[in-house]
């Protein structure tokens, strides 16, 4: 049973860190790169996605 409490815990794990990493790449940003920031920091990664700007509009003056 112990196994199988990690083997669930690592895919919500997993699972979750996608979060961040799509809400960045809507932005323009890495995707890969917020998906490996989420695994190790995912409070801080999900608000540093949710911080970052859009970098898909470009302003023409």
């Amino acid at each position: 049973m112990n196994l199988l409490a990690w083997a669930i815990f690592i895919i919500v794990w997993v699972a979750l860190a996608f979060w961040p990493a799509r809400v960045a790449g809507r932005k323009g940003h890495s995707f890969l790169g917020y998906f490996i920031f989420s695994l190790v920091f995912f409070p801080l990664s999900l608000l540093f996605a949710y911080l970052a700007d859009d970098r898909r509009t470009a302003e023409v003056s």
